[in-house]
């Protein structure tokens, strides 16, 4: 093996495929990367069996194409440490990877390609492509709801959904649920899958081109996100997500109308002298006002008040803060919509906008 590449055009294909990279795992192999040059393209694999991640980049110089496996961590921290715009030269002698840079020199071990291990093949049932930004506002608007470490295993990821041409993303913890659906060009049988919580992060991580196209292709056991320089195949999470739609509140007749900054600021105000462990305000609403009170062990007290659009009976409902915090931050508009039945049923917070998305939240008792 032997090529020359730019430090820049090898950094970023390099720091994404290190990203699928474990860091604690019982085989060594699992801690390289699969590096391979062939014609005047270097590609890179780095996986740790559920999540696998490829990207590539141009080389030039004289080129012999090989493949072999080179430590990720190591390979990546000499890569970022080098000067920007320097030029690489590569080089594979016996079992050891020479890179030289300027007037640095570094000699990596290497282990043999084939003892590389590869995702299972991956056969898709379905194919469809859309803008990176759009897929990825579909994830952010949803993400921040899912389990993590949950014994029920299939929350600690996200419920990907196609319907004709609708994409939907659902996530839930068991308190809180985030639903959000786009509409893409294409006609997609019905089909349900969950993927991941590590497959979701590195998903975000590779869509960094919001014009550019992103291809999805869904299997039975894995999902495929695929764009011109860079390739993720995540393992799915083997289990049934919840029947959404039935925690979807129905028949709200309370309908809040606030300005999402401050309703936002006033509940980050608040939350100050909430409870540290259990996080509680309690929000009192009559017409046109709403009232949220936070207190905590130490007998301290937060009152806010804001005007709002509200015209209906009294009502006083309590809610962990961090939840309604987390809605805020991810609806983009200036005005929310929230639908409430009682004191003792979930919120449904929408951007008042548009419905693209909506968020559930259950009530505390305070």
């Amino acid at each position: 093996m032997k090529f020359s590449i730019d430090r820049d055009a090898l950094l970023k294909p390099l720091q994404l495929v290190c990203g699928a990279v474990e860091k604690r795992n019982n085989s060594p192999i699992l801690a390289n990367l699969l590096v391979e040059v062939s014609g005047n393209s270097l590609k890179l694999t780095g996986t740790d069996l559920e999540v696998e991640l490829v990207g590539e980049a141009s080389v030039n110089g004289e080129v012999q194409e090989d493949k072999t496996t080179v430590p990720a961590k190591k390979l990546l921290d000499i890569v970022k440490s080098l000067p920007d715009q320097s030029e690489l030269y590569v080089e594979q002698q016996d079992n050891k990877w020479l890179l030289r840079s300027g007037r640095s020199r570094f000699s990596l071990a290497t282990l043999p390609a084939d003892e590389y291990p590869n995702i299972d093949s991956f056969t898709a049932d379905i194919n469809f492509s859309l803008a990176q930004s759009t897929l990825r506002s579909v994830i952010d608007s949803t993400q921040f709801s899912m389990a993590n470490q949950d014994v029920r295993y299939y929350l600690n990821g996200l419920l990907l959904e196609t319907d004709g041409s609708v994409l939907r993303a659902v996530a839930t913890d068991g308190h809180r649920l985030a639903l959000s659906h786009r509409t893409v060009e294409a006609s997609l049988p019905e089909k349900q899958v969950i993927v991941p919580r590590k497959g979701v992060v590195e998903m975000v991580r590779l869509l960094d081109q919001d014009a550019q196209q992103v291809t999805i292709s869904i299997g039975e056991n894995a999902i495929r996100i695929a764009t011109d320089t860079a390739q993720l195949t995540s393992k799915l999470v083997d289990g049934r997500f919840p029947e959404y739609e039935r925690v979807l509140p129905k028949g709200g007749d309370k309908i809040v109308i606030a300005s999402r900054n401050q309703l936002k600021q006033a509940l980050l105000r608040a939350s100050i002298l909430s409870n540290e462990k259990f996080r509680g305000v309690r929000i009192q609403l009559e017409n046109n006002l709403l009232k949220i009170t936070a207190n905590n062990p130490e007998q301290e007290e937060a009152e806010e008040i804001i005007d709002v659009e509200y015209d209906n009976q009294t009502l006083e409902i309590g809610f962990n803060v961090s939840y309604l915090l987390d809605v805020l931050n991810h609806i983009s508009a200036d005005d929310v919509r929230i639908t409430l039945i009682d004191n003792n049923s979930s919120a449904l917070i929408e951007n008042h906008e548009a419905e693209d998305s909506m968020y559930v939240v259950m009530p505390m008792r305070l």
